[in-house]
């Protein structure tokens, strides 16, 4: 609506564009916004009904800049190796660097145009696909009216992703949320909490487990290569993992619950602030835990007056295709849940999802994430959700993931190198050893069979405390129709070792 006007000398006029000249903030009453413009020498009051979603315009509307990307291969790695820190330069898993210039669901391009097969989901953050139009459409709704809120001030979007979350969590309790952007900062955040509850100080952890970088997370991973050479939290003690391949006591639970007892006994003052562990470990290679160890550290961590912490950062998200959460295999009900990587679907979203007695633990002081509940992120979040349920990802994951496992199940009969082969849903790994009877670790095939399943088309991970495992996550969203691909890519990648 333009309604004409003598506008008085009090009016601050911007430049003039398109013959037309405003001033520079507008003034908002209610639900409408108005703006004074001049054309043709005459003065108007634009008037803009943002209730009715009528966008207000930007003082910075005529600047159309673009971004400039350089795509030429050695001008980016040239760039990244100039301008990047040491601890995240290092990162590169490949011989030579693999640029990504798109992707769209399952799959990857390079910069040079050539295709891939997605099978690490950006270490597992990729979950409902890349460039999914439900997100995309989400994210940028939620971006182009207000793309952050911090949380001293009140927003719609990350009330109901904390209400959504909480859905997904076993009935009979009062889940409450706390939203962050990563997983590290939510493992940190669960260690606080615990020992604020508890107040207790003395937190177990399992060998072979990674939960993070940061300064707390670290301290509580038990794999060496992420752990610095410097003094780490202190109060933290390691219990064998129950590993049924490479465990200490093999495939028997009981033998692995009585180290705990005994850690408990002898390594700790007999109370625990709590116990964090994996269902199904990420990082270390893909080994789900065996039945009765979750419900049998939950009853002896209890016992101890600590908390049960469960890492759900990779499992999580249905990503198992039995459950949505990997520890409702177990039947268990955790005290603190911990999410992240898959929640946002590549944008960085992280969650403690916790009993309301225990949160209200920490009631007295804030603890504060600039970012934390960021409603673009929300928005993302709440759209996967979305994705999952209404696209059965889910069931995609377990009977698309039960193709792939057969499919590497078929080649350990071929190729005695393959010592294990595990997995759910879409969580997969093979091992490799140099002798199926010793089971001593093989990386240096690994490492050529990991250069070999990129030259073949085939993007995964290689891992494990000792590198010799290959990690296969893909997308939730992989079809049935890439399974084919997939066996092609991983029997020639195997056949010209």
């Amino acid at each position: 609506m333009v309604i004409p006007t003598q506008a008085g000398d009090h009016a601050t006029w911007s430049e003039s564009r398109n013959g037309c000249r405003a001033i520079k903030f507008p003034q908002t009453v209610g639900n409408h916004a108005t703006r004074i413009v001049s054309v043709a020498g005459i003065r108007y009051v634009q008037v803009y009904d943002l209730g009715a979603g009528q966008a207000m315009p930007s003082q910075f509307d005529h600047d159309q800049h673009e971004l400039e990307l350089d795509w030429d291969t050695d001008a980016i790695v040239g760039r990244r190796n100039r301008y990047y820190a040491a601890s995240q330069r290092a990162f590169v898993p490949y011989q030579q660097p693999l640029i990504f210039s798109k992707g769209q669901d399952q799959y990857l391009w390079d910069e040079k145009g050539n295709r891939y097969l997605d099978c690490l989901s950006q270490n597992l953050t990729i979950s409902v696909g890349y460039n999914n139009p439900v997100v995309t459409r989400a994210v940028t709704r939620q971006a182009q009216t207000l793309q952050h809120c911090t949380t001293m001030f009140f927003h719609p979007m990350p009330a109901h992703y904390a209400e959504e979350l909480t859905r997904t969590m076993p009935a009979g309790e009062e889940w409450v949320v706390h939203l962050m952007n990563s997983g590290a900062e939510a493992i940190d955040m669960a260690l606080l909490l615990a020992r604020c509850y508890t107040g207790n100080i003395d937190t177990l952890s399992l060998t072979n487990s990674y939960h993070g970088a940061t300064f707390g997370a670290q301290s509580v991973t038990g794999i060496g290569a992420f752990r610095h050479n410097v003094p780490l939290l202190g109060g933290i003690q390691f219990v064998p993992v129950p590993d049924p391949y490479r465990g200490i006591h093999g495939a028997c639970v009981e033998p692995y619950l009585d180290d705990l007892d005994a850690s408990i006994h002898y390594a700790t003052s007999g109370r625990l602030a709590g116990m964090l562990l994996e269902p199904i470990q990420g990082y270390g290679g893909i080994i789900p835990l065996p039945e009765g160890y979750i419900s049998g550290a939950l009853e002896r961590v209890h016992a101890a007056g600590g908390l049960l912490i469960v890492d759900e950062v990779q499992s999580g998200m249905a990503r198992t295709g039995e459950h949505f959460w990997a520890f409702q295999k177990h039947a268990i009900v955790p005290d603190i849940v911990v999410a992240a990587k898959g929640l946002g679907n590549g944008y960085p979203l992280a969650a403690v999802i916790v009993k309301r007695e225990i949160a209200e633990a920490m009631s007295s002081k804030f603890y504060f994430h600039t970012y934390g509940a960021n409603p673009v992120n929300c928005a993302a979040g709440r759209a996967v959700l979305h994705v999952i349920e209404q696209h059965m990802l889910q069931q995609r994951a377990r009977e698309v993931g039960g193709a792939l496992l057969a499919v590497l199940e078929e080649l350990q009969t071929r190729h005695p190198v393959i010592g294990a082969v595990r997995g759910r849903g879409m969580m997969m790994a093979i091992e490799l050893v140099k002798n199926r009877d010793s089971r001593e670790p093989d990386p240096e095939t690994m490492l050529r069979l990991f250069e070999k399943t990129r030259e073949f088309g085939l993007v995964a991970s290689k891992s494990g405390a000792y590198r010799n495992v290959l990690r296969i996550c893909p997308p939730l969203c992989m079809q049935m129709d890439d399974v084919s691909f997939f066996a092609d890519a991983i029997n020639k990648s195997f056949d010209s070792l």
